[in-house]
């Protein structure tokens, strides 16, 4: 896999854009997922971008930001754009979204249908800048179901639409991560892994929760050390879907305390877990 950290993985630290490059360099990721946010607060300052971030052997692999979906159109039109030129600037082809803010069993036939219109006006908006829409599987919105995901795709009928695979959120849905992986598998352009101790503590990456700085971080775990098992599931990546999924970005979501010393065992354990596949796979043969 492609491997980014996130930036919002720093959100409550005191460390620059500039420390973070180096620390992702130095730890043999291959990109950078930049906050909707940090983006914006980066684009008085256009020293940093592509060119920058190249220079550390880098690339922007997506612009992850909270576009409205509903209200005047103008405001989303507006941000669309601007976020879009951010992403043309980074050099990053994706800027990832939701599919709204309530799950889709309490997303009225009205609602969901306004909702549809807007993601299918982004699609056609960020097309124009050669950047691809992404929807991210998750919880209270409308991509909280392998079958809503599938009706949503199918509702928007747009090809510059895609799906950001969060393995644990898929796994919180009820589905197996493995059987929604092969039957997502044609929109997927992305996955985030992360991982939780226990379901009970799920409620720890409620939004509100997350972007609090005095939030719980009980039952964040590193990746390969939680309820979802993810050495299942990668190996399945591998063996079955190398050559377009296990070779796509994927970005570490850590949202917990200790991001660098997190972050660079979960890079290490990803690269141990290829090596061993591959080893088993020409002793095999």
């Amino acid at each position: 896999m492609n491997l980014s950290i996130c930036t919002i993985s720093f959100r409550h630290e005191l460390i620059s854009i500039d420390q973070l490059a180096n620390w992702a360099k130095t730890n043999n990721f291959q990109a950078i997922e930049l906050w909707g946010a940090h983006a914006l607060n980066l684009a008085d300052q256009p020293n940093y971008g592509q060119d920058w971030l190249s220079g550390f052997n880098l690339h922007c692999s997506m612009i992850s930001d909270y576009l409205p979906l509903q209200g005047p159109e103008h405001e989303v039109f507006s941000k669309v754009h601007h976020l879009c030129r951010l992403a043309n600037h980074w050099g990053a082809s994706k800027l990832r979204t939701f599919a709204g803010q309530k799950g889709s069993a309490e997303t009225s036939p009205k609602e969901r249908a306004q909702i549809i219109q807007r993601l299918s006006d982004i699609c056609t908006w960020a097309e124009q800048h050669s950047i691809t829409l992404i929807v991210e599987t998750h919880p209270n919105t409308l991509a909280d179901s392998v079958d809503s995901t599938h009706q949503l795709i199918k509702e928007v009928a747009h090809d510059n639409l895609k799906i950001n695979f969060d393995v644990l959120h898929v796994w919180e849905s009820g589905a197996d991560p493995i059987v929604a992986v092969d039957q997502l598998a044609p929109h997927i352009q992305h996955f985030h892994l992360k991982n939780i101790s226990s379901e009970k503590f799920l409620d720890v990456f409620l939004p509100p929760n997350v972007y609090a700085a005095s939030g719980t971080r009980e039952g964040m775990v590193p990746v390969f050390e939680g309820a979802v098992n993810y050495e299942t599931f990668l190996e399945h990546l591998i063996y079955h879907h190398h050559s377009d999924l296990w070779e796509m970005d994927a970005s570490l979501e850590w949202f917990g305390h200790q991001a660098k010393k997190v972050l660079r065992n979960d890079r290490y354990q990803l690269q141990k877990l290829e090596q061993q596949c591959q080893l088993g796979h020409v002793i095999s043969q």
